[in-house]
Order: structure tokens, then sequence, then C-alpha cells
């Protein structure tokens, strides 16, 4: 399925003159329109949110829209935390999904309310420590079921291999310790997936948490209250693949709900996801311009952007699909290398795409950047990192993070704290 961009090359170019390249743009009706269709399909459960992944698009205003339609947040660091807050999303509303945290971290989440999710047994009494000697009243545990878990990609890897959770033994052992220290409440969580397409996944996923949550109540009485299955629901970055099925999904996890929950006595248990990708990650796309063009061993296109801006590519070998604006329907004649201007070879969009000709200034469209994208930007070669624009529903764009500016990279230089520097 051809890839869409919401704007028609006239009005891209309009942009383009106050808006100077590159620079992300977000589409707030697609966003919205996504979560409201996330939320019906999963709608099938007693008890049903979603805690948008915020590393996978820190923007306030956008985790503000998201908010308005139902959506809960999940954080892995304190900017994470107070990025929600900012954005509306409060008190439970946040699970804290962190590893190898910080106690003042911990601190923080707990004094605002948020569900803090441990990632190892040990952490039961470094989080005790840290808030003077109690837990809180909610906790929750994240569960690695190791080689019980089959069909993981290579993204986060194999459970076993992975620096995540709990054993299925130490979860049982962590709930009885919790129970004992006076916890009242509790939930359980994992997270195996990324970028999955497979609705078998899920549900297999959502057995191995169920069947726990069972064994749990016989061998220590504790209630599990909710199960967050995660994220890890992918999207169609190829032009060949489909979308993945809501509704299929919620359907098939619902099956497994019906046959080992309900008749366990866990009937409500309310049913959590944690997706970044999938809510935002079609509706969000870095725009550049080809500045040069080389012609050696292959042919090459540059653009303004760089792997700084965008580095899915180049860490993971990952296909976005490239359009050039104005140029949609044109044959896609030409071979080309698309890259940027970082030190580094790895710093490639697309190696030996069929493109349609590109031209100097022409504008170049990257997909499926609004999830993973302007997240990992960063400074290496003391890159910029691109600003973010979002299209409102009446059409109008807006700006909601700036460029960054030579004076930004400079900002934590302490010049005159260093003895003998001379400006």
């Amino acid at each position: 399925m051809a890839k869409t961009f919401p704007l028609n090359d006239s009005e891209l170019k309009d942009l383009v003159k106050k808006v100077p390249t590159p620079f992300y743009l977000y589409d707030e009706k697609a966003i919205r329109q996504n979560m409201k269709e996330f939320t019906e399909a999963f709608s099938i459960f007693p008890i049903f949110r979603e805690h948008f992944a915020v590393k996978a698009c820190p923007n306030p205003y956008i985790m503000k829209v998201l908010a308005s339609e139902g959506a809960g947040a999940d954080c892995s660091s304190l900017p994470e935390l107070m990025l929600s807050e900012l954005a509306g999303i409060k008190t439970d509303k946040v699970i804290f999904t962190s590893n190898e945290t910080p106690a003042s971290e911990y601190q923080y989440a707990y004094k605002q309310g948020n569900i803090i999710n441990l990632d190892d047994i040990t952490h039961i009494e470094y989080l005790k420590k840290a808030l003077g000697g109690k837990l809180p009243e909610t906790i929750c545990f994240r569960y690695n079921p190791g080689k019980a878990k089959h069909g993981c990609n290579s993204i986060i890897g194999a459970p076993e291999e992975a620096k995540y959770g709990l054993t299925r033994q130490q979860m049982i052992e962590a709930y009885e310790i919790c129970k004992k220290e006076g916890v009242k409440h509790f939930g359980m969580h994992t997270m195996v997936a990324s970028n999955e397409l497979n609705t078998d996944f899920f549900a297999d996923t959502a057995k191995l948490v169920f069947e726990l949550a069972v064994e749990v109540k016989e061998k220590t009485g504790v209630r599990i209250e909710f199960a967050d299955l995660g994220g890890g629901i992918g999207i169609p970055y190829k032009p060949d693949q489909k979308k993945v099925d809501y509704k299929e999904v919620a359907r098939k996890i619902r099956r497994m709900y019906d046959e080992i929950v309900v008749p366990a006595g866990l009937d409500p248990l309310a049913i959590y996801f944690e997706c970044g990708r999938p809510i935002t990650g079609p509706y969000g796309w870095l725009v550049s311009t080809a500045i040069h063009e080389k012609h050696i061993y292959r042919e090459y296109i540059a653009l303004d952007s760089c792997m700084a801006d965008l580095m899915r590519p180049g860490m993971y070998g990952s296909y976005h699909e490239i359009t050039v604006s104005g140029k949609e329907n044109a044959p896609k004649d030409h071979v080309y290398d698309v890259v940027g201007s970082l030190c580094e070879n790895c710093d490639k969009f697309a190696v030996q795409r069929e493109l349609p000709k590109i031209d100097m200034g022409d504008l170049v469209i990257i997909h499926d950047a609004g999830a993973h994208g302007r997240a990992m930007g960063y400074n290496y070669n003391g890159k910029l990192r691109a600003g973010e624009y979002l299209l409102r529903e009446d059409g109008s764009v807006v700006e909601i993070r700036r460029r960054e500016t030579i004076e930004d990279l400079f900002a934590t230089l302490d010049l005159k704290g260093v003895e003998g520097f001379k400006a």
C-alpha cells in the first residue's frame, strides 16, 4: 500500500518557506483517529487503558492529544514522568517501568502517586529503603518468561538474553514478600516484543501472563488486579506489509481471558497496553531537502538531515519508505543510497533504493518516523536536532519543539570554570 503524506507538494513548499528543513511533522487528526480505533478495539474487556510509551515520542503536545483520548503514560525516567505531568497525565494513569533506577526517581514516582513497576526481585528492598522503610500500596512486577516465550524478534532479543524482568519463580516469591509487607494492590507486566506484526504473538504473550496470574493466586493468595501486556505492536514500514488489525489482537487476547482468567475468579482483570510505535509512528514524517549528489561506485543523494535526526536505519538497518514531494507518481527508475552528513558510513536512510530521479532542492519525505524518530536524536558530530511541528485538525501548523541552536549545544560547557581557558 502506497504511503501518504498529509500535505500536497504546493502546501509543503509553502510550509518550507517558513520552516527550514529538516523538521518533523505530525498529523493530529490521524493520531486522534488511530487512538480512538485502538481504544475501541480493546473495549471488549471490562477495563482497558493504553499507557502511551513516552519514549516513542516524548513531546507533551502529542501526549496531551493522546490524554484527551483517554491514554495514560508508560515512563522509564524522571524526565518522562515530568513530561506526563505537563501533559495532564497523573497519578495511577502513569506506570513507571524503568530498570536500574536511582532511588530519587522511585521517590518522585511514589510522591506523584504513579504505579511503580519493579524490574527485579532485589528492587523490593531497594524501593523500601528509598521510601523510608515502606512499600507503596500498589506494586507491579515485570515478568521475563525466558525460553517459555518463542518467536521474539531481534530488536529486544530472546527473553533469556534480555536484562529485563523476573523469572517465573522470582515473580511468585516477589508477590509473597510484598503481601507480607502490606502491599494491597498488585499488577503484572511483561514486554517481550518490538515491531511485531503477527497477531498470534500477542495472544501467546497474554496466555503466559494470565497463566502466571492464576498460579500467583493459587500459591500466594495474591489477586492480580491488572495485567500490562506491554507494547510491541508493529507498523507496516514496508509497502507490502499490512497494518496490524487491532480488533483481531483484542479478540485473540479476549479468548485467552475467557479461557484462563474468568474460570480462575480473576475477572475483572484490567488490561493495559503500553504501545508507542503503532500510536504515533505512521503519523510522523521527517522532511528534508536534497542538497548534494555523488556519482562514484554507487549513486548517492545527500540530505540536510542525518542519522542524528533519525537513527533507526543506521542503528537497526530498519526500512523507512521514502517519497519525493511532487514526484509520488513518477517512475522509480533510479537507484540511490540516500545518506546524511554524519562521519559514519552507516549514516544511510536507504541503501540501493529504487526512487524517482532526485534533483537538488527536492523535498524528500521519510515516512513512519513518528515514533523512535526525533526521540532518539543525538548531538554526535555537533549536529543540531530538528524541530517538531504539529499539523492541527484545522489545517494550521504549529511549532511544538524548536530546532536546536549552537547556543543550546554549548550551554552545558562551563567555559569560565576551566583554568587557563580563554574564549
